[in-house]
């Protein structure tokens, strides 16, 4: 029977990155999906921005409360002209700008009637909330229950006495290849070593395919047992027809049911309570009872103001009646100061639980993912002062602060007024520190600034979760479009935006004095290589680095303290495995090896080919740069000669012809040619049969424009002449056609050459007779001087150019070829298939995203910001920050004190000194002369330099030129740098960087020490 959410249809464009999470399935069940959010203050706001990202079908909300000044610390779409103004009706229609397809109304009775799933965000009396619960249960619906209490929260949910997981973790199916499954009851199956560990556990469920030597195994599911990390057993096998040497194995994931307590018994009986923090392993029962505590009093008395200790003490005496044993003096503590806060909205707080919330109500719509059953607790109590702070400290001020001087004081929200930050990446992390940033009041005062930098346009995927964002953005710059949009948030906030790349090309720009006046760094990035350079910049200058990460529903954060943690870059992940050059060529056996295929086709046929030919006709110079490609010389120069005459063409009708023959090269000729070169039957001369392993023997791919395939269930034989033939056209600017019947009509006229193997054809058998082709000359200078000789001038053809196309994982045509063309050379070799959008996560490398586990991870890593800024009456050591992993499907978060620098001892001064790659030798006396430089360090330090180096070039050394050395010595230290730079130093340059050895003058022991920052101005 077809349900609602069969009939939806996905916008791919704008969930594109989020569907690599989700899911289709999920997503289309969200799309049918009704929401109710209960309270719009802070951490609803939040909730209902990521849920109405997501694409949920309507969002409705209920909230007539008035806007207090508390709300502007975490509703990014309150200020001060509506204090007073009903919540709800106040943000509903800013709300409803982030997704167009999601509607959002304001009720104003509270009624979770024909919802999906209804979550409260606001405290509630505990008799309301209690009946709200069991009105969800009547209905169907899905309950949820949330609170931020300064920096405590809770989290509470009931999905109901039933309720379906249909993906418990949202990983992909483990996959691995057959070598060999046995005749045998049990039936044991191993697979190939060379692809990893099978990743299974017993009781899991895999489905055979493509199975060799053993059909009967082939479209069957088994339960495994494992055995090792290669193998598993099966059930009886003893009857099958012969062992299996090659197949495929997927695991076949199953439904999960679970069950939730409602809300009254899970108050008296709560369970296991989900652990945040392992340092805090008494904390999620204290905090069960602490909330119980705050609800008593509240539910009486209303909201505690802040700094009220009376207050304080009787949720104090409220706690105890709710836990179980007694509660020691920091405990009380603890309490105290969580009542003192209660009313405080915190923006790093509202978007973590937010994050975590969105969420669950996700997983309460779609199924997709594992919910939290029941409580969680999360606080960032390592941000408050270690004893309360006067009345007058943290009473309300009738400001947008007021929240954040309810927890940390008036002071500590000064020094956050007058922070100077550089934010990274402007993407959909960088969205989010804007946002709270803006909230939090970060240079918002006089001689705060915030610099943010990214080069990247904003494209439609972006929309889906980079917030700020809106659809007449698109080919905006993100840098100047966050910022703007930061500012109509908080128009305080002091923000410069560049769109330029951080790295040596940029130093001109953030240089020394760029750095000299930050307080901190913050990166958005998403690649590793920026992330390092930018770790590098901290390390010399200095500053405290916020980073933060998101895969789909995992993330990572990590805080970086001077001299405190250690780098970014301290410890690194390893490479990723390349695909060695001949599996790619001749022998792939994952859809990832056709994919790579097809990629490096499209960049030679459309790209590389289209450059040369442009480069022959425009560059002066052509021979020159030619003759220096002695490898590939005349390799180049037959491509040019195909390109620019042999295979020109002049009408749309050839590009059709051309993807004709090129389908029969690619999937049938040269696969004959490679089953000549390898028979079917060809052994090794080890006596084992050529094809096995990892080496799966091809079949040829005859052309039928109506063949679908069995998996992807595409088109592939039409599409690849489709796209092929369109690519062809662009490249010569012929104007381009996609209708079937012309193709059709066209296609029956090509007459395709018969094509008979050949003799002595050299084709690689393994990576040693690959890489020792590459190595070979080309065919020699005669001929490539003969094809240049024969090339028509390019005077000749004056102004003629070839569009070069570029690979863009976001236009569909290109991606119709890459899918297309990997799925032909798939078939020829029996690997399963891939649809397009599989296919364009793998082609693409696209990172996975989705906006709640943004929120979280920008949540969490500003809750770091407050303890760089510090408090009064607070001493934050090491163990107080917090560096966190996190994945939203399981759910699981855990977070740990940040790991020390690495050190090194030496001996200076006759004392020992112990340094990081945190410590350098300052030099700070202005731009002296070198032989002023090897004085300093005699007479401070009593060291001897023996070698004095800047970047890779010597500057001084003991065993030099003396000539040389004596006309240096008198030379000032910047100029001998310039001289060997061959140009001025930057007028924003302050610092030079060298590297020194030296001995101690007295025992003539050579002494290690960090390099030297010297600064010449």
């Amino acid at each position: 029977m077809e349900t609602e959410s069969d009939t939806q249809q996905v916008d791919e464009k704008l969930y594109s990155r989020q569907l690599y999470v989700m899911g289709h399935e999920a997503q289309k069940k969200m799309m049918v999906s009704d929401v109710l959010v209960v309270g719009l203050s802070g951490l609803g706001v939040e909730v209902a921005k990521n849920i109405i990202l997501a694409g949920v079908k309507s969002v409705t909300l209920y909230d007539p409360s008035p806007v207090t000044y508390s709300d502007l610390g975490g509703n990014f779409y309150f200020d001060e002209s509506v204090v007073g103004a009903p919540r709800a009706s106040t943000c509903a229609g800013r709300l409803s700008e982030l997704n167009q397809y999601v509607p959002v109304k304001v009720v104003d009775t509270l009624s979770p009637k024909g919802m999906s799933c209804c979550v409260v965000t606001v405290p509630m009396k505990t008799e309301e909330l209690l009946k709200l619960n069991e009105s969800c249960r009547t209905a169907g619906c899905a309950f949820i229950s949330s609170q931020v209490a300064g920096v405590f929260s809770q989290v509470f949910c009931d999905f109901g006495a039933e309720f379906i997981v249909a993906d418990k973790d949202g990983e992909a199916p483990q996959m691995s290849q057959i070598e060999a499954v046995t005749v045998s009851n049990p039936g044991v199956c191993k697979v190939l070593e060379d692809h990893g560990r099978h990743g299974l556990e017993s009781g899991d469920t895999v489905k055979f395919s493509r199975v060799q030597g053993m059909p009967e195994l082939s479209e069957t599911e088994h339960v495994i047992k494992s055995t090792g990390p290669f193998t598993f057993e099966i059930g009886d096998c003893s009857g099958f027809s012969g062992a299996a040497t090659q197949g495929y194995i997927t695991q076949v994931k199953k439904p999960v049911k679970l069950t939730f307590k409602p809300l009254s018994e899970a108050l008296d009986n709560p369970g296991e309570l989900m652990l945040s923090d392992f340092a805090k392993f008494d904390r999620p029962g204290l905090l069960h009872a602490a909330f119980r505590g705050l609800a008593k009093y509240t539910d009486t008395n209303g909201p505690i103001t802040p700094g009220d200790a009376t207050a304080g003490a009787a949720v104090v005496s409220n706690t105890k009646g709710f836990f179980d044993g007694d509660l020691s003096e920091d405990q009380e503590k603890l309490i105290a100061s969580m009542a003192s806060g209660s009313t405080a909205v915190l923006s790093p707080m509202c978007a973590a639980i937010g994050g975590i919330v969105g969420q669950e109500v996700l997983k309460a719509c779609s199924g997709k993912f594992t919910p939290i059953n029941g409580f969680l607790y999360f606080d960032a109590a390592e941000t408050l002062p270690d004893e309360p702070l006067p009345a007058g400290e943290v009473a309300p001020r009738e400001s947008r602060y007021d929240s954040q001087i309810a927890c940390f004081g008036f002071e500590a929200q000064q020094k956050i007024l007058k922070l100077s930050y550089f934010l990274v990446g402007g993407g959909a992390i960088g969205c989010e520190m804007l946002k709270n940033w803006a909230m939090m009041g970060v240079a918002c005062g006089k001689g705060g600034e915030v610099h943010i930098t990214d080069m990247d346009r904003i494209e439609k995927s972006n929309l889906s979760r980079q917030f700020l964002f809106r659809n007449t953005d698109i080919n905006s710059a993100k840098s100047t479009t966050g910022a703007k949009a930061a500012k109509v948030m908080n128009p305080s906030f002091n923000i410069t935006p560049h769109e330029l790349r951080v790295g040596s090309e940029t130093e001109d720009i953030f240089g020394d004095n760029f750095y000299d006046k930050l307080d901190g760094v913050c990166t958005a990035l998403d690649n590793v290589e920026a992330r390092l350079y930018m770790d590098q910049r901290c390390v010399f200058y200095g500053l405290p680095m916020l980073e933060s990460g998101t895969l789909g529903t995992k993330g990572n954060t990590q805080i970086v303290v001077p001299g405190l943690t250690e780098n970014y870059g301290a410890t690194r992940d390893p490479p990723e495995k390349s695909i060695p050059v001949c599996t790619l060529k001749n022998f792939p056996n994952q859809i990832q090896h056709t994919l790579q295929w097809a990629r490096d086709y499209f960049e030679g046929d459309f790209k590389q080919a289209a450059e040369d030919v442009n480069a022959y006709l425009s560059s002066p110079n052509f021979e020159e740069t030619l003759n220096a490609q002695q490898n590939t010389k005349t390799e180049t120069l037959l491509k040019i000669r195909k390109t620019l005459v042999e295979e020109r063409p002049y009408s749309f009708e050839e590009c059709i012809v051309w993807a004709r023959l090129k389908f029969e090269q690619l999937f049938n000729n040269d696969i004959k040619q490679l089953l000549h070169n390898f028979p079917p039957d060809q052994v090794t001369s080890a006596g084992t049969p050529f094809w096995s392993g990892t080496k799966r023997c091809p079949s040829p791919v005859t052309f039928d424009a109506e063949a679908v395939c069995e998996d992807a269930e595409m088109k592939n034989h039409f599409d690849f002449i489709v796209a092929c033939a369109n690519l062809r056209a662009e490249m010569y600017g012929i104007k381009g056609n996609t209708e079937p019947a012309f193709f059709m009509e066209t296609l029956s006229n090509v007459i395709v050459p018969d094509f008979t193997p050949k003799d002595g054809v050299k084709i690689a058998a393994n990576e040693a007779e690959a890489k020792e082709g590459e190595g070979k000359a080309d065919s020699g200078d005669i001929d490539a001087n003969q094809i240049l000789a024969d090339l028509p001038a390019p005077t000749t053809l004056a102004g003629f150019r070839l569009k070069p196309v570029e690979f863009d994982k976001d236009i569909d045509d290109h991606m119709l070829f890459v899918t297309a063309c990997s799925n032909l050379r798939a078939i020829n070799y029996r690997i399963p298939t891939e649809d397009t959008h599989k296919s364009r996560a793998i082609a693409g490398k696209i990172i996975p995203a989705i906006a709640t586990t943004t929120a979280l991870v920008t949540g969490l890593i500003c809750l770091e910001l407050y303890k760089l800024v510090g408090t009064p009456r607070k001493k934050l050591t090491a163990e107080a920050y917090k560096s966190g992993f996190l994945n939203l499907a399981i759910p699981f978060m855990t977070l740990s004190e940040p790991q020390p620098p690495a050190a090194q001892k030496t001996i200076l001064k006759g004392k020992e000194w112990s340094f990081t790659a945190w410590d350098s030798l300052t030099m700070d006396v202005g731009d002296v002369t070198l032989q002023e430089f090897l004085d300093y360090w005699k007479n401070e330090y009593n060291l001897e330099i023996s070698m004095l180096s800047f970047g890779v070039s010597m500057l001084y050394s003991s065993f030099a030129n003396k000539a040389k050395l004596a006309e240096r010595l008198p030379k000032k230290m910047s100029v001998i740098c310039e001289e060997i730079k061959k140009s001025p130093l930057p007028e924003n340059q302050l610092f030079l960087t060298f590297e020194i050895c030296v001995d101690d003058i007295d025992s003539g022991e050579e002494v290690e020490v960090p390099y030297v920052k010297y600064r010449f101005r």
